[in-house]
């Protein structure tokens, strides 16, 4: 049985959204990043990039949300989580999910760990970055909104793990100063998300203490 690494709040979410849309088998593993479990010698060892997620698998860790995600799709074909079978299809979620990973997360992450990018002396330069978040994460949903999510799903009419992506880092929208009443169509899709009982059972587990 794999083991997954989560904390709450985090982009490990979408990951935890797949393995339960999936029907997968897996223990689940909380870290506190509060108490800084992702840099202890144990954690590092498994992830020396000491964050979330991480899959621990038979074959070895895995780490970052889009190679999670594809892999849950791929060991659990018959959950019909990425079009696998057509090329072209599956790069256009990539491209989707790797959008949100390196572009729409690092806008909010410039909020949260502007230390990454500049010293933690500067406080200038972290206060700033910190000011633009509102600006930045919104554009990246305009963008979103505009022309990347089909509608009713990421993808159109097929539910895939692009959708549970895009839910986790949706729920982060008020707390990066962003009016999620700009974004209908992420709204919507916000809450068809929520009803879906996968989705219920994930956030059910994050929640617990």
């Amino acid at each position: 049985m794999d083991t997954f690494y989560f904390a709450p709040g985090t982009c490990s979410l979408a990951v935890h959204i797949a393995l339960e849309e999936a029907g997968a088998a897996f223990q689940a593993v909380r870290v506190d990043l509060a108490q800084g479990q992702q840099r202890t010698p144990d954690y590092l060892k498994l992830n020396p990039k000491g964050r979330v997620p991480m899959l621990l698998t038979a074959q070895g860790a895995l780490t970052e949300t889009p190679a999670l995600l594809l892999y849950v799709a791929q060991c659990f074909p018959q959950a019909g989580l990425a079009p696998s079978s057509d090329p072209f299809a599956l790069a256009r979620l990539q491209s989707f999910n790797s959008y949100l990973c390196s572009t729409v997360h690092v806008a909010h992450a410039h909020g949260k760990r502007g230390s990454r990018w500049v010293d933690a002396q500067d406080s200038a330069a972290i206060e700033a970055m910190r000011r633009h978040v509102p600006t930045s994460y919104g554009d990246c949903f305009e963008l979103i909104e505009r022309e990347l999510l089909q509608g009713p799903w990421v993808m159109g009419e097929t539910y895939s793990i692009a959708d549970a992506y895009l839910f986790t880092l949706a729920g982060w929208l008020e707390s990066d100063g962003v009016d999620p009443a700009r974004f209908p169509k992420v709204l919507a899709h916000r809450q068809r998300m929520a009803e879906r009982p996968a989705v219920q059972r994930a956030l059910a587990r994050v929640q617990q203490g």
